[in-house]
């Protein structure tokens, strides 16, 4: 698989002694630059999509003047009192006119004070762990490859860090013309049971009433990893409803709508066996996210 692989470490604190949500969100937001920044309409409604999560993946970010995060970041905090902070990967594209980045935006409220460590993945470099994001935005034409190929990432993954606890997320294109049920059989995401697809098929993470597509997808590997989500929590977030917009307003913010699941978090222990519910350790809990950066069209 092509790509430069970047680690990024979260360090997570609680201040409750019972079960509640820490939402994981991605969101494609349709080439987020500086001109749809720059409408405050639009802003309006991604910042309000992002300060209902406490870590949300942005996709298609094409911020050349490294305004369009920073002014997503100001309208964000206005809404939760300074509380935000991202990370960002490097700008990746098949070509020169097309470049994006992955884009995560935190709640420092649910972290300690040092923001997340940066460092490259270089050869057996051993790390803290108790459970890898990996985003992946697929080239809509190699859909089919390139999710399949994501179950390389994950063995070299288990391997490098003896973990089994993974979550990928992110638009896959993963339904209508780009992934044909019959090519399932060469995913193997699809075809090994251990990995749970959490946004099934029938989901519809598109905003025009016109299409019906489950691009969107969340898919855990992990027996203990996937008792700690909150029963049917993953589902897209259908903002144009929420917000009262009209499907053509909707479109001027993204053409997705985001998807989100809820983990359950408690502070007696992370995975906490003997207990009726499973939860994090929200106490110096360590969420790496990997940033699987892939070429992009």
């Amino acid at each position: 698989m092509t790509g430069r692989l970047f680690l990024f470490t979260l360090f997570i604190l609680s201040g409750s002694l019972t079960c509640y949500g820490f939402r994981i969100c991605a969101f494609n937001v349709q080439s987020f630059g500086d001109s749809k920044s720059a409408n405050a309409i639009i802003m309006n409604s991604v910042s309000r999509i992002v300060a209902r999560c406490d870590i949300c993946l942005l996709q298609e970010v094409r911020d050349q003047k490294n305004k369009a995060i920073p002014r997503l970041l100001d309208a964000v905090n206005r809404l939760n009192n300074n509380d935000y902070d991202y990370v960002a990967s490097v700008r990746l594209g098949r070509t020169q006119a097309y470049q994006e980045q992955y884009v995560f935006v935190y709640s420092r409220g649910r972290s300690l004070d040092k923001p997340f460590s940066c460092a490259a993945i270089l050869g057996t470099q051993k790390i803290a762990k108790e459970f890898v994001l990996i985003p992946q935005h697929t080239t809509p034409s190699n859909a089919t490859k390139e999710i399949d190929e994501l179950y390389d990432v994950f063995v070299d993954v288990r391997k490098r860090w003896k973990i089994e606890n993974v979550m990928f997320l992110g638009d896959f294109n993963a339904a209508c013309g780009y992934v044909a049920k019959k090519n399932r059989k060469n995913i193997r995401l699809f075809t090994d049971p251990s990995f749970i697809w959490l946004i099934q098929d029938k989901v519809d993470t598109t905003v025009k009433q016109s299409t019906d597509c489950a691009y969107d997808r969340i898919v855990v590997h992990g027996e203990p990893f996937l008792k700690t989500i909150e029963p049917f929590s993953a589902q897209p977030f259908n903002f144009p409803k929420e917000f009262h917009l009209t499907e053509a307003q909707a479109l001027e913010v993204s053409d997705h709508y985001p998807i989100e699941v809820v983990l359950k978090t408690q502070k007696s222990g992370f995975f906490t066996r003997g207990n009726k519910v499973s939860c994090l350790q929200p106490t110096l809990f360590v969420l790496n996210v990997l940033l699987l950066l892939q070429m992009i069209i």
